[in-house]
């Protein structure tokens, strides 16, 4: 069970309201997914996801297969009963990996073999068997099987990835039979505008309900992935979403949602709020910094997250000096509060039609620190 429906477009941009259904429940578009790479948003429980309007997570299957391992998880009945989360669920086939984990695989046409980054065993992955184990652990969107090719990278190696990428997303949509997942296909093709195309319109040709634009925040720079936003956009059917994978910095997300995309996934608010770092509206801060020592004023005096509500930069820095659990858990509560009301307040921008004026004005007085 699988539905995507526009349901308003802002008229000065090409910004856009939607709504996806699945069986386990309706995501609002334009949607962040929180990244669970083994299960669980790192520090927080189901209910603070629930309370701070996680509509959707994302989990790992290639981290999930090596633990606790896909056998596990089916006995419990698949990746929601194991978690207790009783929302959606995105799949990410392990496709990143391919990129992220270079030096312990190796690439043929027929799959990728990993050496395990725990214990050093050797896992081959095809687009069979990414499917089979997305399957089994019962996403509600999955990912078809790709190679995300590094930054940088001449024109022959992009072509390679991709031409491997359009093998593997065939094989992904033969073999699919799932009824109750949809599985979406991956664009890639680097910071190359004839690769960009050719592999929009190839991806788009097998009919996925849904297309995602992969190998973009891989270390290019923000114009070069907006380029590839700007190549695609205009081939992707307009009743499809669109899904831009691992982008999750403010003002990407801003002008990303400016160029038409309406999903994103990215490990960023987690990952820097556990090393003190927390988002304002005037920009990102680092809450170790020793002038924060005696602020007891909370991250962002108006802000509505449970944080602010309840304690003051001085005793958070504090609880991060002295690498107290609590401490990662207040910054995380707060930037994904802060990403999610971003983009709470996008949707409502793009109803009024004023959605040009929100970005603008948000990243006037958001210090850009990348």
């Amino acid at each position: 069970m699988f539905k995507f429906k526009v349901k308003k477009i802002d008229k000065n941009t090409k910004a856009r309201i939607g709504e996806i259904e699945t069986s386990h429940g309706k995501i609002k578009t334009p949607c962040f997914i929180p990244v669970a790479t083994l299960g669980s948003v790192k520090t927080l429980s189901k209910e603070e996801l629930e309370t701070l309007g996680a509509e959707i997570i994302l989990g790992n299957a290639y981290h999930l297969y090596l633990r606790p391992g896909i056998n596990i998880i089916k006995k419990f009945g698949g990746l929601h009963e194991f978690i207790n989360w009783p929302k959606p669920i995105l799949t990410d086939s392990g496709g990143f990996q391919v990129f992220s984990l270079a030096r312990l695989r190796k690439i043929t046409n027929e799959g990728v073999e990993f050496a395990s980054h725990i214990d050093g065993s050797k896992h081959l992955f095809t687009p069979e068997r990414a499917i089979k184990i997305q399957k089994d652990l019962g996403g509600d969107i999955i990912m078809a099987f790709d190679e995300c090719a590094p930054y940088p990278c001449d024109h022959e190696y992009a072509k390679k990835a991709m031409e491997r990428t359009h093998l593997w997303a065939k094989k992904c949509k033969s073999y699919h039979r799932a009824k109750n997942q949809a599985l979406f296909g991956i664009i890639q093709g680097g910071v190359y505008k004839d690769l960009r195309q050719e592999s929009v319109k190839f991806i788009v040709s097998l009919d996925f309900p849904g297309i995602a634009i992969g190998g973009v925040s891989v270390g290019e720079s923000r114009k070069q992935m907006y380029q590839a936003i700007e190549w695609c956009e205009p081939h992707i059917p307009k009743n499809k979403p669109r899904y831009l994978m691992g982008v999750g910095e403010p003002i990407d997300l801003l002008e990303s949602i400016d160029k038409g995309m309406d999903i994103f996934d990215c490990a960023l608010p987690t990952r820097i709020a556990r090393n003190g770092a927390v988002w304002t509206k005037k920009g990102r801060i680092n809450l170790r910094n020793s002038h924060f020592k005696k602020d007891f004023k909370p991250i962002e005096d108006g802000c509505g997250c449970y944080t602010c509500q309840n304690y003051s930069k001085s005793y958070i820095r504090h609880l991060i000096c002295e690498k107290e659990i609590l401490g990662i858990r207040l910054t995380t509560i707060h930037n994904l509060y802060f990403i999610f009301n971003l983009i709470k307040n996008a949707r409502q921008a793009i109803r009024k039609n004023t959605f040009g004026n929100y970005k603008k004005t948000f990243i006037k007085q958001f210090r850009d620190d990348r």
